[in-house]
């Protein structure tokens, strides 16, 4: 078997990351010695990496490589696809090309972690650019998705064309943008697509996913209908369409418009150096939105998934300058992120003990997804008629769905992959070649290390089961302090066994023993912790320190 894995004649695929996950997009081609890699994205972390909000792929394999690295390709601007280049990009020291809306995020963010001139970011022409990098010829396909300038990317090699989607969907009202037509995708695919490596988000959703137009007049009818209230309206900050549909609602409705989040205030300032939103709303600021009468003020804020320090999350719990009282509305303009029920729950009910009236797209045609549901990726496999077919961007269920789904549909091939995994796309038949470490890191404060480190995991220990700590003098005599045992009621009776416990352990000590150090101490913590356990139920962590000298 191999084991440096530098491609040979031929072309290869491997997933670090968004391959059995949604986020974290991280995708290298293999070619001619050399590899390409497709977006460099992050996710924010859950209740499983306590104490940590980013979560990255692992590099290691990749930066082994940098010499063969050649550049990286950036689909679009979501931080699922770009959020992890000023954490990585410096170390992997190649350029970057992006068409210009998702450059300039780029380009703020290398701002901001000082890199901006370390870093080579190349701007291609947004519709149909195209440029050579090494073995790769490569085309920006523009499809339309829930953010500016969203592009699939066309990969022409000596060994057959890829057609990577990145986040997509069909939509023949897309508000910003001019995505490619059927015929042109049509035309592709009589050129010959060799592979489709294609978005699996919603391959379960029976019905397409619906245009941006149709809830620009979701969102007009549901704001006439709440006239005389102050309406909120909460949304992915980044969707320029969203936020052009919610300015022309507001001009139609004679409604001033107010911006509430950083975020928003970023992606709007992006838009409109990019050529988009040129005929937004001057936003008033906060005080004048509160000075004026309920139903002539409409309200943009972050907060949507229920972010404990975004917009929405502080006025629901009073503490914002922007206030909402009973009989106002929060128009939920997006949808639920599997993962955010518990933090969306918390915000709702907050409004809605308030007497806040509250509408989701569960009850008015207020919002659509930005990926595409089983009749457009149907609808893209009969364009370009590829010969294998890889989902990505999907936990395992949403790719093993897309594989019999475009299996059923006449795809020669499907390949179903994950992290890690090395697949041979051409020359013959495709064909998984190895599995290389595909792990996680996580951001700790300052510093990115590896998810499965002591740190994170001793973090989650204690979360679950506390901490003891016990300080043993001169004599051996121990003082005990506990950290998140439930022993509130019985805890001075709790501690006294504990110490009669600790003491009678360091008695059995014999011989050699009773003046070892690590003897002392291994005796204490195991005589702490079975009292622990015994009076809990809980497995707390104990440290055991030598006070007497």
């Amino acid at each position: 078997m191999r084991k440096d894995f530098t491609p040979e004649k031929e072309l290869l695929f491997l997933a670090l990351g968004g391959s059995g996950e949604i986020g974290m997009n991280v995708n290298l081609y293999g070619c001619d010695g050399k590899w390409l890699m497709v977006d460099l994205g992050m996710t924010f972390s859950g209740n499983e990496y306590p104490g940590v909000d980013l979560v990255f792929a692992d590099m290691d394999f990749i930066e082994e490589r940098t010499g063969d690295l050649l550049g990286i390709v950036l689909t679009h601007a979501h931080e699922d696809h770009i959020g992890a280049v000023p954490y990585f990009a410096e170390d992997l020291g190649v350029p970057i090309y992006a068409t210009p809306f998702t450059a300039d995020l780029v380009m703020r963010k290398l701002e901001e972690a000082g890199l901006a001139d370390q870093i080579e970011v190349n701007v291609i022409e947004k519709d149909h650019g195209n440029f050579a990098i090494g073995p790769f010829d490569i085309t920006y396909v523009p499809l339309a998705h829930s953010i500016a300038e969203g592009h699939a990317l066309l990969l022409e090699t000596s060994y057959g064309t890829i057609f990577h989607t990145g986040d997509w969907k069909l939509d023949d009202e897309p508000i910003i943008g001019e995505p490619t037509t059927e015929e042109e995708l049509t035309e592709l695919g009589d050129e010959g697509i060799l592979a489709l490596v294609c978005d699996s988000t919603n391959v379960f959703n029976p019905k397409a996913s619906g245009s941006e137009g149709a809830v620009y007049r979701g969102l007009m009818d549901e704001v006439k209908r709440h006239h005389g209230k102050r309406v909120l309206v909460t949304t992915f900050a980044s969707n320029v369409a969203r936020l052009h549909t919610l300015g022309e609602v507001a001009k139609a409705t004679g409604r001033q418009l107010c911006v509430a989040g950083r975020s928003l205030d970023r992606i709007i300032a992006v838009a409109q150096d990019n050529g988009y939103l040129d005929d937004f709303p001057e936003p008033v600021d906060f005080n004048t939105a509160m000075s004026l009468p309920r139903g002539e003020i409409m309200i943009i804020a972050t907060g949507g998934q229920g972010e404990p320090r975004a917009a929405l999350a502080r006025i629901a719990d009073e503490n914002h300058p922007l206030e909402l009282v009973s009989g106002d509305v929060v128009l939920f303009s997006s949808r639920q992120i599997p993962g955010n029920e518990i933090s969306i729950g918390y915000v709702q009910n907050k409004l809605a003990a308030r007497g806040i009236v509250m509408v989701t797209d569960r009850q008015e045609f207020i919002h659509v997804s930005g990926h595409p549901g089983r009749p457009e990726l149907q609808a893209l496999y009969d364009w370009l008629r590829p010969q294998i077919l890889v989902p990505v961007h999907g936990e395992m269920r949403h790719m093993q769905e897309q594989a019999r789904l475009g299996s059923s549909h006449g795809i020669p091939e499907a390949v179903v992959q994950k992290n890690g995994d090395i697949v041979r796309l051409a020359p013959g038949r495709p064909e998984r070649l190895a599995q290389v470490e595909a792990g996680r890191l996580v951001l700790d404060g300052d510093l990115i290390v590896p998810a499965d480190g002591e740190a994170v995991t001793m973090r989650r220990r204690l979360s679950r089961d506390g901490m003891m700590v016990v300080a043993l003098d001169h004599k051996l005599k121990p003082t005990i302090e506990t950290m998140g045992l439930p022993l509130d009621e019985d805890h001075d009776e709790f501690i006294a066994e504990a110490k009669a416990d600790i003491l009678t352990a360091l008695s059995k000590l014999r011989g050699p023993a009773r003046k070892s150090v690590p003897d002392i101490k291994e005796a204490a913590r195991l005589a702490a912790r079975r009292a622990a356990q015994r009076w809990s139920g809980k497995k707390p962590q104990v440290r055991v320190m030598l006070t007497g000298n």
